[in-house]
């Protein structure tokens, strides 16, 4: 299998940390590191030692005018996003670019406009839409074990601090562009997309964080039909248990992103039917009493194996290679994304 030559903006937490610590696993088979792009000398230099064979070069403009580069992952600061994704593609370059997708919903079309125009494709690096805890809360819900949904809860929650420059405004920062693109993602895809999924209630606040820019959130969506969806970021919750809960007419969900997941739901025709009584309740004495009873339920629990940050992230890149070599689909569509930016546009509107 022919490896494809990349280059890479950035290596930072998520150039480096996560992107770069999958090019250098035994499971990636698919890509070449051919260039890093760093405007840091040290960190060049350490890029030249931990890919063999790269070159280091200190602006992505550099690249302009060669052919020999089959994608650029963009792993830039925040704010960067659009303007470099945008100079890569109008270059014609195919595109990864980390999340944020961009600042404003206006941003994202315009790039997926400029690729389509250009024939190339554009991709947002949002793996948690692969992630193994994601991927078996959507078969769960539509496995029908759940029942009908009725509520899905989200929490990215934590007791932290930050100080560095994604707490700052100006930075295309803070907890909503940074961790908020996974929950919201996972909050859209819990609603099929719908076209007409809305936010009912949002609120944004600055709670331990040392700069301008929002470490708490609270969203609640829903659409026509589905279910509500409360999304939660928060840096002031100590006692947060669960990533993601689902509640449906049967039992309910609970699962952890890197860890595992519980379940307890009701099987149809295990529990007696209860004809209901107006009047009110008592017991063979008369004394009156509560609606009691123990139903027969089924527990479910199991580990992961994986996470957002190693299965997920190969997942991601063979979809990538799937898509360069022979034309497929993205599986993590572009568009989806797109919604996202809109949803953290609106919120920061209210």
């Amino acid at each position: 299998m022919k490896k494809l030559r990349l280059a890479i903006i950035g290596q930072g937490r998520s150039g480096r940390d996560i992107h770069g610590a999958y090019y250098k696993s035994e499971s990636n088979d698919l890509f070449q590191v051919a260039v890093v792009v760093e405007a840091d000398p040290e960190r060049r230099e350490r890029a030249l030692k931990e890919y063999p064979g790269c070159e280091a070069i200190e602006s992505y403009t550099s690249l302009f005018g060669r052919n020999d580069i089959d994608v650029v992952v963009n792993a830039s600061y925040s704010e960067m996003h659009y303007c470099i994704t945008k100079d890569l593609l109008e270059h014609g370059f195919n595109v990864v670019v980390e999340k944020p997708f961009g600042a404003s919903y206006y941003e994202c079309m315009t790039l997926m406009r400029i690729a389509k125009e250009k024939g190339l494709t554009l991709a947002v690096f949002q793996q948690t839409f692969l992630a193994p805890f994601y991927l078996h809360a959507i078969e769960t819900i539509k496995s029908g074990k759940l029942g009908k949904i009725e509520q899905v809860s989200i929490r990215y929650n934590g007791l932290s601090r930050r100080w560095d420059w994604q707490t700052l405004q100006v930075k295309t920062a803070g907890s909503i562009y940074n961790t908020g693109p996974h929950p919201i993602g996972m909050a859209l895809g819990f609603l099929d997309y719908d076209e007409n999924a809305s936010v009912v209630y949002s609120r944004l606040a600055r709670a331990l964080t040392s700069g301008d820019a929002d470490d708490y959130a609270k969203i609640i969506m829903t659409a026509p039909g589905k279910p509500v969806v409360d999304v939660e970021i928060s840096a002031i919750d100590a006692y947060c248990d669960y990533n993601v809960k689902i509640q449906g007419s049967k039992g309910t969900m609970k699962t952890t992103a890197g860890g595992a997941y519980k379940m307890k739901y009701i099987v149809d025709g295990e529990n007696e039917p209860r004809p209901l009584i107006i009047e009110s309740l008592k017991n063979e004495e008369g004394m009156p009493i509560y609606c009691s009873e123990k139903l027969i339920t089924h527990d479910e629990e199991m580990t992961y194996t994986g996470s957002a940050f190693d299965s997920a992230v190969c997942l991601f890149y063979k979809m990538l290679y799937n898509t360069l070599t022979t034309g497929a689909e993205l599986e993590i569509k572009p568009e989806w994304i797109a919604q996202v930016v809109r949803v953290i546009e609106t919120v920061h509107a209210v």
